[in-house]
């Protein structure tokens, strides 16, 4: 299953849940994201079944599905900066009087105004969803089929304006010996370059990390420039790279697993078709625990030209990753931080380990707890507040 087709089509419902369940196989809408029913997944020392290792994936990856949803291009939402600002809000629970503070804007009354508005777009949203059901109904002839944008789109604009028919049209004219020839020009129309661009990043592996000389050596057959290419794949948001340019990977497939030597790439596993006895699975997973445990830390990102800082905890801190994807898809949770990251670029950040925790040999202390501890340490020392950085002060 093509987990971008299952967002753009998922019912509502596993557009709350965040993922989707095709046959045995739970789906991330969000990165492609894959768990099994029938297996055992381990996570910090606690064995989850599919469903729940799913939900978890979610928290820990994309924050929730309203923070990925909602980190959606506009394009995609639909919402305005405005409106997307005060959903976020509301979603956190603040009265219409912090709202009010928070944006500096109006009045309570302006803020309950906003709700009635969004509530209002809400109504209109069903009536024409139920609208275009009927008109598929009544139609007897096929609707044009549109191309899907991929959620890490950087735009979504004219260009995704075309049909699956005029792209095979464009292809076919591009790629004269075949779609797994050459490439006969880049000198293109945005949306033709669009298509082409789609068409090449389908040549490479989803779940694999490429160094740059890998990847130019599967681009270079396809057009002599190949680094332009590369470039391109990057602008479009087909493909994501580490910021010191030391891995390459398609976002179609997601982050694949963090590897500590980036040089070797890796692939994800092919899915096994003899039956697995979940028992044994567990069994496996365990001794698999035991050798490769998960360090739970508190960390920060810095703005390294201020100080500001932003100082959280993780129950695996190898996904920071997914904070640093959060923040160039839009949607961390952080207002004041997402500004800046949007101002200054990815460049002006570093995410740096302050502690790995020690965890304690108190049985009945769990590991989020102890984890608490440890970050309330690291904000009284540090104290992100205000000018310092990014954390909002407790009540005292």
């Amino acid at each position: 299953m093509n987990n971008l087709d299952t967002l753009w089509n998922a019912p509502v419902q596993d557009l709350k849940n965040g993922y989707a369940r095709d046959g045995e196989i739970f789906v991330c809408l969000f990165c492609g994201h894959t768990t099994e029913q029938g297996l055992i997944y381990a996570d910090d020392g606690i064995f989850y079944d599919a469903k729940k290792s799913m939900q978890r994936h979610i928290e820990a990856q994309h924050g929730s599905a309203f923070q990925a949803l909602i980190g959606l291009d506009k394009k995609a939402t639909g919402l305005t900066d405005h409106q997307n600002s005060l959903l976020r809000l509301f979603y956190d629970g603040n009265s219409d009087d912090e709202i009010k503070n928070e944006l500096q804007i109006g009045s309570a009354s302006t803020i309950r105004n906003h709700r009635f508005v969004l509530k209002e777009k809400e109504r209109q949203a069903r009536i024409f969803l139920a609208l275009m059901e009927l008109l598929k109904e009544r139609s007897d002839k096929p609707e044009p089929s549109f191309i899907v944008p991929h959620p890490q789109a950087r735009m979504v604009d004219d260009r995704y304006n075309m049909t699956e028919e005029e792209e095979r049209q464009i292809l076919k004219r591009a790629f004269p010996e075949g779609l797994d020839g050459p490439l006969l020009t880049f000198d293109l129309k945005e949306k033709q370059r669009l298509a082409v661009l789609r068409q090449i990043v389908s040549r490479l592996d989803d779940g694999r990390f490429y160094t740059e000389k890998e990847l130019n050596a599967e681009l270079s057959p396809i057009y002599a420039d190949y680094a332009i290419l590369r470039r391109n794949l990057v602008d479009y948001g087909l493909i994501s790279r580490e910021p010191d340019g030391s891995a390459y990977w398609t976002t179609r497939g997601g982050r694949p697993d963090f590897v500590a030597d980036k040089s070797v790439t890796t692939t994800k596993p092919t899915k096994e078709v003899s039956p697995v006895n979940p028992t044994n699975r567990r069994k496996e997973l365990q001794a698999m625990y035991k050798e490769i445990k998960q360090e739970s830390g508190v960390y920060r990102i810095m703005h390294k030209s201020s100080g500001k800082s932003f100082i959280a905890s993780l129950p695996n801190l190898k996904s920071m990753d997914g904070r640093r994807f959060e923040l160039n898809n839009g949607s961390f949770q952080n207002k004041q931080l997402q500004q800046d990251w949007k101002t200054y670029g990815e460049d002006a950040f570093e995410f740096e380990v302050l502690e790995v925790l020690k965890p304690s040999e108190n049985v009945y202390l769990s590991i989020r707890e102890q984890l608490g501890e440890l970050e309330n340490k690291w904000l009284a020392k540090l104290t992100p507040y205000g000018e310092l950085g990014y954390n909002k002060k407790p009540a005292e």
